[in-house]
């Protein structure tokens, strides 16, 4: 009892340092982040007052996740919901500003077009009864959540509403974007811009002074430049918050060594071994590669990749082996070799000559939950090989094959008598081909394949040529773990060196490559590395500070050690990263203004002489073609070349290429049309198809968004 006292005592010791620990950890949280247990943290966005609630949200992504079958990430995921749940509050604020709704009588309507064609809502005479549908509705309702069939599907009560609101909301939609586009359309005025921007030309004569005729090196372009550029185009210098980051590899990575022990192991397997029998108290032999019996359960068992039974043409086999394994007698080796990931030692176990063309025919019997079985199907698949057993005597015992065709469900040999042709690389079930390849002519059989049971007859087998059976050992090529602590030491000795080391010197020495990365709030990928949510989330952490550096594992690559460099916030960008896109453009005008100051001459002669450039010419330009012929695009060149009168010498222009002056020598006038209904009823389809996309980028734009992804869900 004195013992029970002492444990109760220290395990009530226990519970309270543990309590204490906890709230020092929690306490810890606050400090790091204020925000933790804010309102925000159960709310993934706020749009137009309404919240997306976190629970709900995270249901959502599972759900498109389980439907994806796992080909997306969990954050391209959150994104696609996301996105979905904005459009669906954006969109009906709209509805409800403009009192949009789907009425009973118009739902009805709605659910007639949905399922007119479904036979379970239709009468004697193939006409569409809504008396029908309400009673599925009602049968619905009364089945409390058990599923009834509909056409080829399940439905139980809450998926048929769901269903209904799906239609009724595409029906708003529809009505919403057909009110906006019976406001939009084109003007008579517009149709003849449209018009006469492509049938009215001009011919021009023109010099250029190209900007490459003032060296880079001479212009001096400050700080305070790229500031007031900036300043003057401030839309293209907006920037979202984000974080630049560099980081070194640490790949687990087979070692040499590593490889050669594979290497070995593949090559022990070989001859037989001698093992202690704990049962029997003797020493057992155990068969290796040379002398094994049962090949298959051989290599299954000391393989990472199963064995193949099938014999393999020359072109199936492996690219890194091909030329040495079709040399191989049988019993011969060849390896171990390297293909891909893997180090494989191959036995030649047969070889015959095999058709690479095969014609058949055959009876195709499915059961229930067979590959493309429909609901009309029933059979067990017990059921389904009775019946094909059966079929198969009644043509051993002399009934034709032709004559049993109607028993078959696949339609479309049937449609030529039940014949099919493949070559050997034809995407048919495996069995069905090894069957088709692997007998001979006139021979006729029951397989089975996961559509059904199939019989089969061998009609022609073509083109005969070498066909290899292999039996392959193979090991996947993978660090040991004496590597995987190299690895791990290695990334551990450069983080504690990190510390009051230089992060470029270190890897430098170590022989390491730097590699820089900007994020956003939001991503998640890593070029090479794929989706790294964790490096992200510890760059914009509250607590990370510039300087700061971590650890992270990769899975199925080893870790990186990852050191934030740099933050910037939410607006305009750093000058320095701004220089990028500045710069061109200030040189730019500090060389278009430096050649304006050197043009003197008002001739398109004398000023091609004065400057060292040849006059040149462009015929039959248009407003809708912004390339001048020579120069490339041009589109304030060509635009001033319609500002001017036929005759009429142009002030010096600032083009992409250099500075231009241009002179009208011909202005060709389109003919006035009679009627300009065809081009309007153009821009009208073209304006219309566009109104949908632009009108909820309005919307959008111009909604209240608080989005708190990055803090709750990502």
């Amino acid at each position: 009892m004195a013992i029970l006292n002492k444990i109760r005592q220290r395990s009530l010791i226990l519970i309270l340092v543990i309590a204490l620990a906890l709230f020092a950890f929690v306490i810890q949280g606050v400090i790091d982040n204020p925000n933790a247990f804010s309102d925000t943290q159960g709310v993934v966005a706020t749009v137009n007052g309404k919240d997306i609630e976190r629970n709900d949200f995270q249901q959502k992504v599972k759900n498109y996740q389980d439907r994806a079958g796992g080909r997306i990430s969990s954050t391209q995921a959150m994104n696609a919901i996301y996105n979905q749940e904005l459009r669906k509050i954006i969109m009906e604020d709209e509805y409800k500003t403009l009192g949009l709704s789907v009425e009973k009588d118009e739902m009805r309507d709605l659910l007639k077009n949905s399922f007119q064609s479904y036979p379970e809502f239709q009468d004697e005479n193939g006409n569409f009864d809504v008396n029908r549908l309400n009673a599925f509705i009602a049968n619905l309702k009364d089945l409390d959540g058990e599923a009834a069939p509909l056409g080829n599907f399940l439905v139980n009560y809450d998926s048929w509403a769901n269903n209904e609101q799906t239609i009724a909301s595409n029906a708003i939609q529809q009505s919403y974007y057909n009110l906006i586009k019976a406001g939009v359309g084109t003007t008579i005025a517009e149709a003849k811009n449209e018009y006469y921007s492509d049938a009215k030309n001009v011919d021009i004569r023109f010099v250029q002074i190209p900007y490459t005729t003032i060296a880079d090196s001479i212009i001096e372009v400050t700080k305070s430049d790229v500031k007031a550029y900036m300043k003057d185009h401030e839309d293209k210098f907006k920037a979202d918050a984000n974080r630049e980051v560099v980081y070194v590899e640490f790949k687990e990575e087979a070692s040499v060594a590593d490889e050669d022990a594979i290497k070995a192991e593949l090559l022990d397997l070989k001859s037989d071994r001698a093992e202690y029998n704990d049962s029997s108290g003797n020493t057992d032999t155990i068969p290796g590669f040379d002398s094994v019996k049962d090949i298959e359960e051989f290599i299954n068992s000391n393989s990472d990749i199963k064995y193949d039974d099938s014999f393999l043409r020359m072109a199936q086999l492996p690219a890194a082996a091909k030329d040495s394994l079709t040399k191989l007698k049988v019993g011969e080796y060849y390896g171990p070799y390297k293909d891909g990931e893997y180090y494989k030692l191959s036995k030649m176990i047969a070889v015959e000559q095999m058709p690479d063309t095969v014609n058949v025919r055959h009876i195709l019997i499915p059961y229930a939950g067979g590959q493309r079985a429909d609901a009309s199907v029933t059979k067990t698949p017990e059921e389904a090989k009775t019946t094909a057993d059966s079929i198969l005597a009644k043509i051993k015992s002399g009934t034709k094959f032709m004559d049993l065709l109607d028993l078959s469900s696949d339609k479309v040999s049937n449609e030529n008598d039940g014949e099919l042709e493949f070559a050997y690389n034809a995407g048919m079930a495996p069995e069905f081909k090894a069957f088709s390849f692997e007998n001979k002519v006139g021979d006729v059989d029951v397989v089975g394949t996961s559509f059904g049971y199939h019989v089969i007859e061998i009609l022609e087998q073509k083109s005969t040529n070498d066909a290899y059976k292999i039996g392959t050992l193979a090991r996947k090529i993978e660090p040991s773990e004496q590597t995987l602590q190299d690895v791990f030491n290695k990334m551990s000795k450069f983080e504690i060196a990190a510390k009051d080391g230089d992060f470029q010197e270190l890897a430098k020495e170590r022989e390491l490559t730097v590699k820089p990365i900007t994020f956003k709030e939001l991503d998640e990928n890593i070029p090479g590395l794929g989706s790294q949510r964790q490096v992200v989330r510890w760059a914009f952490e509250g607590g990370t500070d510039v300087g700061d550096y971590k650890n992270f594992p990769i899975s199925g690559f080893g870790f990186i050690v990852a050191k934030l460099v740099e933050k910037n916030e939410e607006g305009l960008m750093s000058v320095e990263d701004a220089s990028i896109t500045a710069l061109p453009e200030i040189r730019k005008e500090k060389k278009a203004k430096m050649i304006r100051e050197k043009i003197t001459a008002t001739t398109i002669e004398d000023i091609a002489k004065n400057q060292g450039q040849s006059p040149r010419t462009a015929a039959a330009l248009t407003l809708k073609n912004t390339t001048l012929a020579g120069a490339g695009t041009e589109p304030k060149v060509i635009g001033a070349a319609f500002g001017l009168a036929q005759g009429k010498v142009s002030e010096p222009i600032d083009g992409e290429k250099g500075v231009y002056v241009i002179e009208v020598t011909k202005v060709t006038d389109a003919t006035e049309l009679d009627n300009y209904t065809s081009i309007v009823n153009r821009l009208n389809n073209t304006l219309r198809n566009s109104v949908q996309s632009k009108v909820y980028k309005a919307l959008e734009d111009a909604a209240d968004i608080e989005d708190n992804r990055a803090k709750t869900v990502y």
